[in-house]
């Protein structure tokens, strides 16, 4: 059996993406040109995540529509919230083959220059000042991406704790209430604050912090390198390397799709 390009589709994720498309109906009266079929047009979106490559290049002899027909198809599909949906399927998945660990949670962000601007932006302190945006990341045990934030790149990350642990869903695949929240966040010093601790608490999870101007060796790296590992993996997708989209929700629906790509991937491991 030949081996799949990076963006190909294989017939086992796309069994689990097509049933949460939106079907759209083609029109009787009238119904113009014929609609490209969602398969190849996905094929394309990853093609441009994959790569790097702009909108207007993506190479249409591939058979995957026009750059703009990709774009707009991503961002109809985001709007429907397909990726969250795909994200919360696969999460599920991993936990009903036990490869999800909720003892542990890490979190940390990372910056992206943004070139074109737009919103969640801004000047970030650690490139001069060059606008640009951070992605935050929660991850379990395991380094599994359970959520994600975007904001600009002067925001601090300590802002950012709560939003992430309340933006894990609820994670099904096994009897019983679904899961939610983990035992323990890991994180650095840069959400060292005693008010965060006692927000995290009251979720009912127990913060691990690093505490300011303490030598380094506290121990929490053993743990809490599982994040920087899933931002390497989810920053070779180039397209996230740096911000080319000047609308957030673009950029977002990419860091979405990310996140689930690299579930399946772990998900894959197991099957």
């Amino acid at each position: 059996m030949a081996r799949l390009k990076p963006w190909e589709v294989s017939d086992e994720l796309w069994a689990v993406i097509e049933p949460l498309l939106p079907k759209v109906e083609r029109r009787t009266r009238y119904p113009g040109r014929k609609r490209l079929d969602d398969r190849r047009v996905l094929q394309g979106v990853l093609f441009v995540l994959h790569t790097g490559i702009s909108w207007g290049h993506l190479p249409q002899e591939l058979g995957f529509g026009s750059g703009m027909t990709c774009w707009r198809r991503l961002a109809q599909w985001h709007e429907a919230g397909v990726w969250q949906r795909l994200h919360e399927v696969l999460l599920a998945r991993l936990r009903a083959a036990d490869a999800l660990d909720f003892s542990r949670a890490a979190v940390d962000s990372s910056h992206v220059r943004a070139f074109k601007r737009g919103p969640k932006t801004g000047r970030s302190p650690v490139d001069r000042g060059r606008a640009g945006s951070k992605h935050h990341l929660i991850t379990d045990a395991n380094g599994v991406p359970l959520a994600f934030t975007l904001t600009g790149g002067n925001r601090n990350d300590i802002t950012q704790l709560i939003p992430l642990l309340e933006a894990v869903p609820p994670v099904r695949g096994k009897r019983g209430r679904p899961r939610q929240r983990p035992d323990v966040v890991l994180a650095g010093r840069g959400y060292d604050h005693d008010k965060y601790r006692r927000l995290v608490r009251d979720l009912g999870i127990r913060p691990v912090i690093a505490r300011r101007n303490t030598g380094h060796g506290s121990g929490l790296g053993v743990h809490r390198w599982v994040v920087e590992r899933a931002f390497a993996l989810l920053h070779q997708f180039r397209r996230l390397r740096i911000r080319w989209e000047i609308r957030d929700d673009i950029h977002e629906a990419l860091l979405s799709l990310g996140c689930s790509l690299i579930c399946w991937r772990r998900l894959s491991s197991f099957l």
